[in-house]
C-alpha cells in the first residue's frame, strides 16, 4: 500500500473545521481511511470504506481503495490500484482525485476575502470565486457589503487545464463571468446530472482577444457516477449532483458573479487602496459627465477603448454631437459592483445601474465597463450595455 500510505503524507490529520457541505463528511471519511492505512489499521480502513459506499455507491474512488484493502488480505500491495488489469489512465485519474481532495482536507477556512471581489451590489447575495489549481470552488456571501466565507466544494475542470482560448480546446476559461440561466433536470440529458447553470462566456473581454467557444456550463455528474477526477470536462465546472444542488439554492440568475481564476489570491491592503482610487475615478467620471464638461469625461476612456463595435474617435463624435444639444445632464449610478480580472493585472469589470436624465431625455440601463490601470491612472477600455 506504499502509494497510499504516501498519499497521507499531503494531509496532517489535525483536521480543520469547515463549512457542512453535502460532500465534506465524504472527504473526512476518505481521509480517516486513509489515516487508518497509514497506521496499518486495515480493518478499520475498510469499515470507513464501506461506509462511504453505502452512502455513495458509485463513489470510484472509494471504490478502489475498497479494492486494494482487500487485495492487501492476500498479498502485500505495492502500489494504488493494484488490482489485475486496472486500466492505468483511470488509476491515475483516481489518484489525482485522492490528491486533490486530501489537500482540501488539509486547508483551513478561509479568513481573508478573496482578491476578486472589491465590491458586490447589494442585489448581489452570493458570489462564486473557483480556484482551477485546487480543485475547488468557494461560496461566498454578501453580508452588508462584505463577502463572508460560506462553504467549498470539489470540482472537476477542463481535460487541458485552464485559460480557453478556442472551441474546443478542452479547456476552462479564466475571467469573470455571471450565471445567465438555470436549466433543470428535466431539459438535459443524464450527462449533466441534477442540472445546470450556463455562464457568459465567452464575454466582452475574450471577444475582444478574440477568444471563442460556447456551452460553458456549473453542472452535474451522470446518475452512475458520484464524482468525476480533477481534470475531467470539456470546460465547464462540474459538481457532484447534491453539491450542485447545495450551491444552486445561493445562485441568481442574471445577477451571480462567477469568477474563475487558475490560483486564489487574497485581499491585501494594496488591494483596499487601489480600489478606493478606481471608485474615486468612477464617481468624477460621472460627475464630469453631469456637468457636461465632455473633455474631461472623454478623458477617462482610454486610446484603445472600444464598445465592441465603436472605437474611441466615432465614440467622441457623438458625445461630443450629443452633449452639445443639453442644457442640464443628470447622471446617477447605483448598485456597483467591482471584480478584479483573473490573469489580467491592473483590470477590473465593473456593473451598476445606471440613471441617466436630460432636457430631452431619460433612460435608465444596467451598464458594465471594464476600467484598466495605465501609468497610474485608471481608464475605460470598455463600456456596453450588461
Amino acid at each position: 500500500m506504499r502509494h497510499i500510505a504516501s498519499l497521507l503524507l499531503i494531509a496532517s490529520f489535525a483536521l480543520p473545521a469547515l463549512a457542512e457541505t453535502p460532500s465534506r463528511d465524504l472527504e473526512l471519511g476518505l481521509a480517516k481511511s486513509l489515516q487508518a492505512v497509514r497506521e496499518n489499521r486495515l480493518d478499520v480502513a475498510l469499515n470507513e470504506v464501506d461506509s462511504l459506499l453505502k452512502l455513495n455507491p458509485n463513489f470510484k474512488l472509494a471504490q478502489l481503495v475498497r479494492g486494494d484493502l482487500l487485495l492487501a488480505r492476500s498479498k502485500p500491495i505495492g502500489d494504488f490500484g493494484a488490482a489485475p488489469n486496472a486500466p492505468r489512465d483511470r488509476v491515475q485519474d483516481l489518484r489525482e482525485e485522492a490528491n486533490a481532495r486530501l489537500q482540501r482536507v488539509q486547508q483551513q477556512q478561509p479568513i481573508a476575502v478573496p482578491k476578486y471581489l472589491w465590491q458586490l451590489s447589494p442585489k448581489q447575495r452570493y458570489a462564486v470565486v473557483v480556484d482551477t489549481s485546487k480543485s475547488t470552488l468557494y461560496l461566498y456571501e454578501n453580508v452588508k457589503g462584505e463577502p463572508r466565507y460560506v462553504a467549498d466544494f470539489y470540482i472537476s475542470v477542463g481535460k487541458k487545464g485552464s485559460d480557453k482560448a478556442i472551441e474546443g480546446d478542452q479547456k476552462t476559461p479564466l475571467g469573470v463571468y455571471f450565471v445567465n440561466q438555470h436549466l433543470t433536470k428535466d431539459k438535459l440529458t443524464d450527462f449533466y446530472g441534477s442540472g445546470a447553470y450556463p455562464i457568459s462566456y465567452p464575454n466582452e473581454w475574450d471577444k475582444r482577444l478574440g477568444r471563442n467557444g460556447h456551452g460553458i456550463w456549473l453542472h452535474g455528474t451522470p446518475s452512475d457516477t458520484y464524482s468525476r477526477p480533477p481534470l475531467a470536462s470539456n470546460g465547464c465546472v462540474v459538481l457532484n449532483n447534491d453539491d450542485l444542488t447545495h450551491l444552486g439554492s445561493h445562485i441568481q440568475v442574471g445577477v451571480t458573479p462567477v469568477i474563475i481564476t487558475r490560483k486564489m489570491d487574497w485581499m491585501a491592503d494594496d488591494d483596499l487602496s487601489e480600489r478606493d482610487a478606481l471608485l474615486k475615478s468612477i464617481e468624477q467620471w460621472r460627475n464630469d459627465w453631469s456637468s457636461r464638461d465632455t473633455e474631461s469625461y472623454l478623458s477617462h476612456y482610454a486610446k484603445d477603448f472600444s464598445t465592441g463595435s465603436v472605437t474611441l474617435p466615432a465614440f467622441a463624435q457623438q458625445k461630443r454631437l450629443v452633449n452639445s444639444g443639453k442644457t442640464w445632464i443628470k447622471v446617477k449610478l447605483s448598485d456597483l459592483s467591482v471584480f478584479p480580472y483573473p490573469n489580467q493585472p491592473d483590470m477590473v469589470v465593473v456593473n451598476f445601474e445606471q440613471d441617466y436624465e436630460s432636457n430631452n431625455l431619460s433612460n435608465r440601463m444596467h451598464k458594465r465597463q471594464y476600467w484598466m490601470k495605465r501609468d497610474g491612472r485608471w481608464q475605460i477600455v470598455y463600456e456596453g450595455a450588461a
